[in-house]
Formats: C-alpha cells, sequence, structure tokens
C-alpha cells in the first residue's frame, strides 16, 4: 500500500517510516543528539554511504516477526527499516565504543592541522574526535603524506586529510559530463588522483569543495583568507542560466570572501551551484540579498552571527559625547 508505513523505536523514541527508508534517515526525521553521525553519506548522491563507518549502530530487535537482535553492529545508512525494529544509538555502551575506534581510525593519518586548516569550524571530524576521540594517539608508525596537488585553477587536494569517504568522486560522477578523478591504488596506499594530474575544469566541479567533509579540497580563492566564525553567512539568489542561482554569501565586513551552496542542518548541500556563481560572483550587486544564514546555535559561526541585516551599532550616537569631544578638540588647538 501506498501509506503504509513501518513501525520503528530508536534509543526508545517511536517514529513512524516508510518501508525502504534507511535508520540514519528515520532517526533525522526523530532529530536531536540521537542523529548518527556521517562523513560518506550525502542524500543527494546516489551510491553514497558505508565507507566511513561512524553511522554504526545495534539493532536490539530486527522486526516484529523476526524478534532476534542482528549479531553485529550495522551502519544505519545502509540498512532499511522494518516492522517493530527497535535500534539504539546513544544509548548503547557497543555503539559509542565503536564509534571511538572508527575515529581513532580516521584519524591515524589525518594531520592535527586545524590552526591552518581553512575547514575548521565546519569538520565534522573535529566534532567527532572532540566527542570520542582519544587525547593522544597509539599510532606508532610512520604516518602517509602526500605533496599538495592543484586540480585546477581554483581547487587544492590535500591528500593528507582524505579520509576516503567518495563524496567528491560521487560529485565529478553524478554531476559532470566526464569522469576526471578517482580513487587509485588500494588499502593504506588509496588516494584520491586525477586522470595523469588533469585539471577538473567542468562547470560544477566546484562542489566537491562543499561535500568534502573535511578540509581535503579547498578553495583557492578563499584559502587562508578568513576563520569561517569571523564571517556572517547570508543567504542570496541570482538569475543563472546555469543553476538554481541560490547560495550562501560568507562576508567579512562588506567583502564576500568566499560562495557556497545553501546546507542544511546536516551540513549536506541542498542545491548544488555552477562554478560561475561560487568563483566569479564576488559583489553583492551580484546578487539579491534574502536573509542571515541560520546557524545551529551550536556552531562556532554563531559566535559572530546577528539575525537581522542591520544590527544596531556596538556604541550608540551620544551627542552630548559628541559636542564634549568638539570642545576638547577646540582647546587642544587653542593650545599648539
Amino acid at each position: 500500500m501506498a501509506d503504509e508505513k513501518f513501525k520503528i523505536t530508536i534509543d526508545g523514541i517511536p517514529v513512524e517510516v516508510a518501508p525502504g527508508t534507511t535508520i540514519l534517515n528515520a532517526a533525522r526525521q526523530i532529530g536531536g543528539d540521537i542523529v548518527p553521525p556521517a562523513m560518506c553519506y550525502y542524500s543527494t548522491l546516489e551510491g553514497s554511504g558505508g565507507k566511513c563507518r561512524t553511522c554504526l549502530v545495534k539493532v536490539s530487535k530486527g522486526s516484529e516477526k523476526d524478534p532476534r537482535p542482528m549479531p553485529k553492529l550495522v551502519a544505519s545508512c545502509r540498512t532499511t527499516v522494518m516492522d517493530g525494529m527497535e535500534v539504539q544509538n546513544i544509548t548503547s555502551p557497543d555503539v559509542l565504543d565503536a564509534r571511538k575506534g572508527v575515529v581513532e581510525m580516521l584519524l591515524i593519518n589525518h594531520p592535527l592541522d586545524c590552526p591552518v586548516c581553512d575547514q575548521a569550524g565546519e569538520c565534522k571530524l573535529q566534532d567527532l574526535s572532540y566527542e570520542h576521540g582519544l587525547a593522544e594517539t597509539r599510532y606508532a608508525f610512520k604516518r602517509r603524506t602526500f605533496e599538495r596537488i592543484d586540480i585546477g585553477d581554483k581547487i587544492q587536494l590535500h591528500m593528507n586529510r582524505c579520509i576516503l569517504c567518495y563524496r567528491c568522486v560521487f560529485v565529478a560522477d553524478q554531476l559532470t559530463e566526464k569522469r576526471e578523478h578517482g580513487i587509485i591504488h588500494r588499502g593504506d596506499h588509496a588516494e584520491i588522483s586525477t586522470f595523469i594530474e588533469n585539471a577538473l575544469d567542468s562547470d560544477f566541479i566546484g562542489n566537491v569543495i562543499d561535500v568534502c567533509p573535511v578540509g581535503a579540497l579547498t578553495d583557492k580563492t578563499f584559502r587562508f583568507k578568513s576563520r569561517v566564525w569571523f564571517s556572517k553567512p547570508v543567504d542570496a539568489h541570482r538569475d543563472c542560466p546555469t543553476c538554481s542561482g541560490k547560495v550562501t554569501l560568507w562576508y567579512k565586513g562588506e567583502e564576500v570572501l568566499r560562495v557556497t551552496g545553501r546546507k542544511d542542518e546536516y551540513n549536506e548541500v541542498k542545491e548544488f551551484i555552477c562554478d560561475t556563481c561560487r568563483f566569479e560572483k564576488k559583489k553583492t550587486a551580484d546578487w539579491v540579498l534574502e536573509e542571515p544564514t541560520p546557524v545551529s546555535k551550536q556552531s562556532v559561526i554563531d559566535a559572530n552571527h546577528y539575525g537581522i541585516f542591520n544590527p544596531p551599532p556596538v556604541i550608540k550616537e551620544n551627542t552630548r559625547l559628541q559636542e564634549a569631544n568638539e570642545e576638547q578638540l577646540a582647546r587642544t588647538e587653542r593650545l599648539k
């Protein structure tokens, strides 16, 4: 039946979802802390998920017909719900312990260069390492290192930071007409690379920057210009013949430092934008401003955020103080 719903429980909270829904998306319908983290899953990219394993959950009851628990933890982004299923996420010590191990694995080769990384403040790996990471690494071997590669005149690849989530590969494969980069080699030698280091020149290739959950793919036009918590995001749009033209402008003062796609609460771009909007339209006159971008209170970006376009001045106008200053200035001029 078209209106058939499955009743499942996640951390004791019931929810009704359509058949075929994954556990992760069912948890997102509830929201809050019970939503498993996801570094590789991206709802708009076909085939994404199942790579990073940060979304592991425990299925304590398979379904009403077969109440046996699943023997191992499962990836919530790849496991579909069954009627009567019971899932444990943050209420399961096994899940929290496994997530801690996954984060340690992701950080084995990831350099601790957050102070110089442009992704700082928007990096989900930062959040995970803060919540589940160890104070120091147990890895005693030499970390793998790569040289930085320019894969276009506006995109730089820092393979040292890559966690092989495959998001950028799916973007290039599904949004562009030709596939020019992917994963080469295997195991701990695997890396993102272009075909004999060709440049990526598609009109939509800049979206690999937005989907990257860490600082592996960076915008060369924005690098080292500002921390994100010093900038103010504003939703804007323009009449673009290539894409929807709906973007977020990141202001510092009156200057637009960068342009990104609009992201939802799970840091996923709602509508992918073209490279013309991203790299070439960085003047306020190019856009129709809408409203300040909603920012989570838990984000560091909220520290410098505002809710209206014309915030009140830091110091209110004081005519008496201005007159006193003018008198003091006049007396000082006479004494010269």
